[in-house]
């Protein structure tokens, strides 16, 4: 009986976890199903969810599972989706190149004082970016220095023409996240959170990222395979010792607590005033540990789909 539950569970996780990621138009490998796989009961503590990729290949072959998930080129997705799979292998490609053209920007962003770390997030995370997409960016910086952070990443994206704004979107970086290397615990704990932040790439700063993920361990009361990495990314964009001095340098220059006060003031006035931060739905975060603008969060939208998704399949 007890395996016959278990057998059960694992299916249930796996339909859901295929659900989830047809939200975007992902389908997934056996090993992303295990390693992706998420609790769809995780609102319950007692119960644990995890399986191994032998049991997911197992259930994958199994009854209701073969009624619901079809498989082709070694991708799994919901019966009929058989067209995702050509589209998932061209975004592949789309976003390695975009994510080789993101690097050599970062690797300046290094240079800019108080920078800990940078990682990609959204779709290009995910190596599901589209030709028009942008480059969705989480910035660490040095505690006590976001306000005069934020300003200089800002002002050096814009200076070499990639910071987003306006009509300006493609193959340019979001800025709309930036926390503190003392505050890394991330402040929405849901689905689409954990999902975000657990196909997060760090490309600079490998040590912060370690950090980060050690204090979002939430993320596996979600997905049971959540761990921290233990290997630095082949790719990641290295600190040299130039990078080092020319921040220290510019450490020393801007680092104040005078400048970093008239920065909040004036950016907090300009906050204030901006529309998007009072339209309902919107997340906005000011304050010496997080600066967050998303005007309209798509946690929500994803998984009203999501919960349509399983209705549909029940």
């Amino acid at each position: 009986m007890k395996a016959l539950r278990n057998s059960k569970e694992i299916s249930k996780n796996i339909l859901a976890t295929v659900a989830y990621y047809d939200v975007f138009s992902y389908p997934l490998t056996s090993f992303e199903i295990w390693k992706y796989l998420m609790r769809s009961d995780y609102y319950e503590k007692s119960s644990h969810g995890e399986a191994s990729l032998h049991q997911i290949l197992h259930e994958l072959k199994q009854d209701p599972l073969i009624r619901f998930v079809e498989e082709y080129n070694g991708f799994y997705f919901l019966k009929g989706k058989k067209d995702l799979v050509s589209k998932r292998i061209e975004s592949v490609k789309i976003s390695f190149s975009k994510a080789k053209r993101l690097r050599s920007v970062i690797s300046l962003l290094r240079f800019v004082p108080f920078v800990r770390m940078v990682g990609i997030t959204g779709r290009l995370a995910m190596k599901s970016a589209r030709p028009k997409s942008d480059w969705d960016l989480l910035v660490v910086l040095g505690s006590g220095h976001i306000w005069m952070g934020r300003t200089l990443v800002t002002l050096v994206s814009h200076f070499i023409g990639k910071r987003r704004y306006g009509k300006k979107i493609q193959d340019r970086v979001c800025l709309n996240y930036f926390i503190t290397d003392s505050s890394l615990e991330i402040s929405t704990k849901d689905l689409y959170s954990a999902n975000e932040y657990f196909f997060m790439q760090p490309v600079f700063g490998f040590e912060v990222f370690r950090k980060f993920q050690l204090q979002n361990r939430w993320i596996s009361a979600i997905k049971p395979n959540y761990m921290p990495s233990e290997i630095n990314p082949v790719n990641m964009v290295q600190d040299s010792f130039f990078s080092k001095s020319v921040r220290s340098v510019g450490e020393a220059l801007l680092g104040a607590s005078f400048l970093e006060d008239i920065l909040r003031k004036l950016e907090k006035r300009k906050i204030m005033r901006n529309p998007k931060t009072h339209q309902e739905g919107s997340l906005i975060q000011a304050s010496d540990e997080a600066l967050v603008f998303l005007p309209e969060l798509k946690g929500p939208k994803v998984f009203d789909e999501f919960k349509k998704k399983i209705e549909d399949l029940s």
